[in-house]
């Protein structure tokens, strides 16, 4: 059996819906909550928890890559363009994510017509000057 992905673009009305059938269970269980989407546009808070932490106490970089890559494909499917999947990732974690709450802020710089690429910032939820991780994102469109 092989499910369709949803044609219809992610907004605030229907992220719930999309995300529950799209989604792996592990990013389920992540539990982003999602403060704010528009086209091209997504803001979501993740709050950290002890599963998250490697040794020093600091949220893992898998689960920040995980958490950017998921923001970032839920902004690219905002637009009537439709992506197929993350193409290239890079992330650059400039300081240790400890704190209680994060915000993944994933902006589509452009859609093209054969890609599309965003750049997504993680930070504290209460400090957006000081940022824990800057990642740009590839996608190729249909």
């Amino acid at each position: 059996m092989t499910n369709k992905l949803p044609t219809k673009t992610i907004t605030m009305e229907n992220i719930e819906e999309i995300y529950e059938y799209i989604f792996a269970p592990y990013v389920k269980q992540l539990k982003l909550s999602f403060l704010e989407i528009e086209e091209g546009r997504v803001v979501a808070k993740l709050e950290n928890s002890r599963d998250y932490q490697f040794v020093t106490g600091a949220v893992s970089g898998q689960v920040l890559m995980s958490v950017i890559d998921t923001t970032m494909s839920i902004a690219m499917n905002t637009s009537i363009k439709s992506q197929r999947g993350t193409l290239s990732q890079n992330n650059n974690f400039i300081r240790p994510a400890f704190g209680d709450y994060f915000i993944i802020e994933s902006i589509v710089q452009r859609f093209g017509r054969s890609i599309a690429i965003g750049e997504t910032k993680v930070y504290q939820e209460d400090d957006k000057e000081k940022i824990i991780c800057h990642a740009t994102s590839t996608f190729p469109l249909k």
